[in-house]
């Protein structure tokens, strides 16, 4: 199947990697998420990956810690998910890259643009840890920033809800599902999609985002070469 888009940046929350055990990494989970991107990967696609760090660690829940201090404490706990899901990939035979927007040297290398766009046009796949590297940034914010200078042409952002409603569907049954929305739309109904900042970079950037379930890992897949799958978010 053709894909509709040559280089995609594909965001995995932490808590997506963790399985039903919801806390650290479920290696058998992980892989069923790496088969999909395998596909991606051998029909053209050019496939980066930014992951969350939800199932280890979540700066904003940690009481009277000190904020910066929490954020990087976050930011390790991603690179602890994108090893493993480096690990998972090469497993299968996937060429893959970690790079870190905070220097660890002897386990990834640095996050330096140029070097992860070769990466890119050689068929590997790269991971990018750490976020931003900044504190009192989200890893939404890091994926919208990371697709804007990778020239990305979509972020796929792989949730355990199968697209956007204007309401829980957990807590509300009539809840309407979108199939199309604005990023206007998304800040002005605070409809927590992602975060405003990275809505906003989004928004200029002309960077479309899908919002679809990886409870079926094979979306990854779909989300590339179908329409019909989830919420999509643009300039509309």
């Amino acid at each position: 199947m053709k894909s509709k888009y040559k280089r995609i940046l594909l965001k995995l929350s932490g808590e997506s990697l963790a399985g039903e055990a919801k806390h650290g990494i479920d290696f058998d989970t992980v892989l069923s998420f790496c088969e999909p991107i395998k596909k991606l990967v051998e029909d053209g696609v050019e496939v980066a990956i930014v992951v969350g760090g939800g199932n280890f660690w979540r700066g904003r829940t940690s009481g009277k810690m000190d904020r910066t201090r929490a954020d990087h404490m976050g930011m390790l706990a991603t690179t602890i998910n994108a090893l493993g899901v480096a690990d998972a990939l090469e497993q299968i035979g996937v060429d893959v890259r970690v790079q870190t927007a905070i220097g660890m040297r002897a386990i990834a290398e640095p996050y330096i643009r140029n070097k992860a766009l070769r990466h890119l046009e050689k068929g590997r796949v790269v991971i990018f840890g750490c976020g931003t590297g900044n504190p009192f940034f989200s890893t939404d914010t890091a994926a919208a920033l990371r697709a804007a200078e990778i020239e990305a042409q979509i972020i796929l952002k792989a949730t355990m809800v199968d697209g956007v409603y204007d309401s829980d569907p957990k807590t509300n049954p009539d809840a309407k599902r979108y199939s199309k929305l604005s990023f206007h739309d998304v800040l002005e109904k605070d409809l927590k999609v992602i975060d405003s900042t990275a809505a906003a970079i989004c928004k200029d950037n002309n960077i479309d985002l899908l919002v679809f379930s990886v409870d079926n890992p094979n979306n990854i897949f779909d989300a590339v070469c179908y329409e019909g799958i989830g919420t999509v978010v643009g300039n509309y």
